[in-house]
């Protein structure tokens, strides 16, 4: 599922991706007319809070509640949204598959972080690099929690 969520949406974005959902975010002040277009030529369903937006959407959904929780649980119950699909295969930040991290890169880990199983993997468009610290655990635990629970 090709996912695109309004400037309101931040938090949930970035958990969908961490989920590995194909997920684009409004740049900040992004006028309704120009979300709209992206999303249109890109193919993906509009997620907003926004009743205006929702409503001039060829297909979207509209979320109501404020809590990254409560808004993940909605729209996996409205699309079937499976939160263990591709976990930790997307940025965060950017959105872009991330591929495996060269030798040069995991050299750049933490010393403490070098040791551990993998997979160390690296954004080729911002270059952030991801291991499986103690913060995937938590997200795994925390994206279990959203697949169970939507």
């Amino acid at each position: 599922m090709r996912l695109f969520c309004d400037e309101m949406l931040v938090g949930l974005a970035r958990w969908l991706r961490a989920a590995g959902d194909d997920t684009a975010l409004a740049e900040p002040g992004t006028q309704d007319a120009d979300i709209l277009a992206l999303a249109e030529a890109e193919d993906r369903l509009l997620v907003t809070r926004d009743r205006r937006l929702a409503g001039r959407a060829g297909r979207a959904v509209l979320l109501t509640e404020d809590r990254v929780e409560d808004q993940a649980r909605d729209l996996g119950e409205r699309t079937g949204l499976d939160w263990r699909a591709a976990p930790f295969t997307r940025c965060v930040v950017d959105n872009a598959p991330l591929r495996p991290a060269t030798r040069e890169e995991r050299d750049a880990v933490p010393p403490q972080a070098r040791g551990l199983p993998g997979p160390f993997r690296a954004c080729p468009d911002c270059g952030r690099l991801y291991w499986p610290g103690s913060h995937v655990r938590r997200m795994s635990e925390r994206l279990e929690r959203l697949a169970r629970n939507g």
